[in-house]
């Protein structure tokens, strides 16, 4: 809580202050809303709505607040259905529930500042950190915390430079001593020169941090067999590389990326090698849950409008996959009638 007397929450992925104390039905009523006409679920926990007036807000909560609307499964062509259900198109991984499709790290950039402003402007709600030594000489550096709040926008700590399965099963143990985190992201790289992972140690070092209670994101070739062995090693997201990290080089193998999603139940998220605002559509394109960069921002020559161009590209390619695109012809169709003509 604050010293003004509020807290800060999260509704309907958004992030708000509200004073403290507040019922579930008060807050209904201050957004607008009659509390008997709608539902809400606390912490991915639905409240019953005869306790709404009962339940007092906390801070850090996490609420969606939903009602009923008119229409089915699939709404009519032109009706623009499925462009106003883009605000209700979230996606889960470990239970956890997010609406940005786009996942952005924290290296590479000038300052924090930066860093943070290209956050905000990309939309994102998680970011990859790395796990680090605190800087004991100087106690009072700035901290990345300092700039993006870990109430606020999720961290997931991943093991970027580790060599073998011992060195990031260590780093992810310190991780969750540190910051309580269990949802995490696991990748151990086979070589300096091309950082391709080496999966033989991934795939252990999943097995492993699955039995002590971790929800590992695992970074991985683009091979659909080894997406299964994952699968069933206790990954919570398959993340295949689309090129080599750092590279820009764009998805290089999208009929492997492609046989992935088609064979996975998990989230499957491209990691790497995206380059630009348009990869970033295609890899959305291809039934990708969502995309993660950290380059293609960091050292764009305007970091913050390329993250804005990033939002836009991983939403178009995500709207582009739910409508469904046209069959390819061999020959050309008009587009206007024959029928009739002058």
């Amino acid at each position: 809580m604050s010293i003004d007397g509020t807290i800060s929450i999260r509704i309907n992925g958004e992030h708000r202050r509200v004073r403290q104390g507040l019922t579930l039905a008060e807050l209904a009523s201050e957004l607008g809303f009659v509390p008997e006409k709608v539902a809400v679920e606390r912490n991915l926990e639905v409240v019953p709505r005869s306790t709404l007036a009962d339940v007092c807000v906390e801070d850090g909560d996490e609420l969606e607040i939903v009602h009923f609307v008119g229409g089915g499964d699939h709404p009519a062509a032109g009706s623009g259905g499925d462009v106003a259900a883009m605000a209700d198109d979230s996606w889960t991984v470990a239970g956890r529930r997010f609406r940005s499709r786009l996942i952005v790290g924290t290296g590479k950039y000038k300052s924090f500042e930066q860093n943070a402003a290209a956050l905000a402007a990309s939309g994102a709600e998680i970011v990859t950190v790395a796990v680090r030594r605190v800087n004991v000489s100087d106690p009072k550096a700035p901290m990345l915390t300092d700039h993006i709040d870990p109430k606020k926008i999720t961290y997931l700590p991943n093991t970027a430079g580790c060599f073998t399965g011992e060195e990031a099963i260590r780093t992810l143990r310190l991780a969750r001593e540190a910051g309580g985190w269990d949802l995490v992201k696991l990748e151990v790289l086979g070589e300096a020169r091309t950082l391709y992972p080496d999966m033989v140690e991934t795939l252990r070092a999943t097995e492993i941090l699955a039995k002590e209670g971790f929800k590992p994101m695992v970074y991985c070739v683009d091979d659909p067999i080894a997406a299964k062995r994952l699968e069933d090693a206790g990954a919570v997201a398959i993340m295949p590389l689309g090129a080599p990290i750092g590279s820009g080089l764009g998805i290089q193998n999208r009929v492997t990326i492609r046989l992935i999603v088609e064979g996975t139940k998990l989230p499957v998220l491209v990691d790497a090698g995206v380059g630009t605002a348009s990869e970033a559509a295609q890899a959305m394109e291809l039934g990708c849950t969502g995309v993660l960069m950290n380059t293609a921002i960091a050292e764009a020559k305007d970091p913050v409008l390329m993250a804005a161009a990033m939002k836009a590209g991983v939403e178009a390619g995500r709207m582009a996959y739910r409508a469904g695109r046209m069959g390819k012809r061999m020959y050309a169709d008009p587009s206007s009638p024959l029928a009739g003509l002058i």
